[in-house]
């Protein structure tokens, strides 16, 4: 398995016993879909390695505590520590309207109501404190947060999202 085929789950924070049981840090806002995964990728060393669960559950709302088959002992689970967990994204829930993950719109065209075509998302900067659309326009890159007051409409057969940025915010690139 690749990442580029799986989104980000989470991250293991902490044991939870000496008995190997884990905690991991979902990253979701709607933790109670993945408390009865069978399985996880674990990313160790930039390679996704399958974890079976024996047992899981929800603990204080957005921590899921894990018992993994195979993991018994305080060292097995201290191997583990602060690996990030992966689910293949056909795990995601399916969105409706103008809702989008952020891997769904790379490639997508982005055309701002008063500007124009603007260019081609290339990326989504979300290691900010506000993520960042990151358009390519003919080898400029511009960025516009990625803000619901600036998303007018996502159009998903033609692959174009519409927005409305504040005046002057494209010309600061150009």
């Amino acid at each position: 398995m690749k990442k580029e085929d799986c989104f980000y789950l989470g991250k293991i924070v902490s044991k939870y016993s000496f008995k190997g049981e884990l905690l991991i840090k979902l990253d979701t806002d709607e933790p109670n879909l993945y408390e009865n995964l069978d399985a996880l990728f674990i990313d160790l060393k930039n390679n996704l390695v399958p974890f079976f669960i024996e047992s899981s559950q929800l603990h204080k709302s957005d921590l899921l505590r894990v018992r993994f088959e195979d993991v018994d002992t305080e060292a097995d689970a201290d191997a583990l520590m602060k690996c990030d967990i992966y689910l293949p994204l056909e795990f995601l829930p399916k969105l409706e309207g103008d809702k989008f993950y952020f891997h769904e719109i790379i490639g997508y065209k982005v055309e701002d109501i008063n500007y124009g075509l603007v260019g081609t998302i290339v990326s989504i900067n979300d290691a900010t404190a506000q993520a960042l659309f990151e358009i390519d326009r003919d080898g400029t890159e511009i960025l516009i947060p990625v803000n619901d007051e600036f998303i007018n409409k996502l159009d998903k057969p033609n692959k174009t999202l519409f927005v409305e940025t504040p005046e002057g915010l494209i010309d600061l690139y150009l």
